[in-house]
């Protein structure tokens, strides 16, 4: 809901826009205010566009941060369902070979075969998190922050380490 002004709002209940047109008055229009009456309206102007276009950006963002959030809940629903069936499958598969074997036989080898199973996963997973490093140029242009002084920044750079923001 909007508040007194109409800018800003309070919750999620709805998903349109708050502000339905940019208040400006007319360009065109032939005024004979001083000039400092006239950069009072451009910023006036100014302030109440930026203040609605940002209204426009949280309401468009709302509502697709509740579509993913509804996504992400269904994915949530699918994968628990799926894991809680794996457990008829591996059901399945001891009574499939019981039909061969005694039946605690079976019911021994699938859960050996699960009890794999996990370990080379973790093993596995093990290994990708111990390849993280830390981000070695993000310290090292921290570090460098530290010796910069106000005004020379550019002579210490070298053309070759610049970086997108440096």
């Amino acid at each position: 809901m909007s508040k007194d002004s109409g800018f800003y709002t309070e919750g999620a209940e709805t998903f349109e826009a708050q502000v339905h047109s940019i208040p400006l008055s007319d360009v065109d229009s032939v005024s004979k205010d001083s000039i400092g009456g006239l950069v009072s309206q451009a910023t006036a102007q100014m302030s109440s566009l930026f203040r609605s276009e940002v209204e426009l950006a949280k309401t468009e963002l709302a509502a697709e941060a509740k579509k993913g959030a509804i996504g992400g809940g269904l994915f949530g629903v699918a994968g628990t369902l799926a894991l809680y069936s794996s457990f008829f499958f591996f059901f399945f598969l001891a009574e499939l070979l019981s039909q061969w074997l005694d039946r605690w036989a079976a019911f021994l080898i699938v859960f050996i075969i699960m009890v794999a199973l996990a370990g080379l996963l973790a093993l596995f997973g093990y290994r990708k998190v111990k390849k993280i490093g830390a981000p070695k140029k993000t310290i090292e242009s921290v570090g460098e922050l530290k010796t910069l002084v106000p005004g020379k920044a550019s002579e210490k750079q070298d053309s070759k380490t610049r970086g997108m923001y440096s």
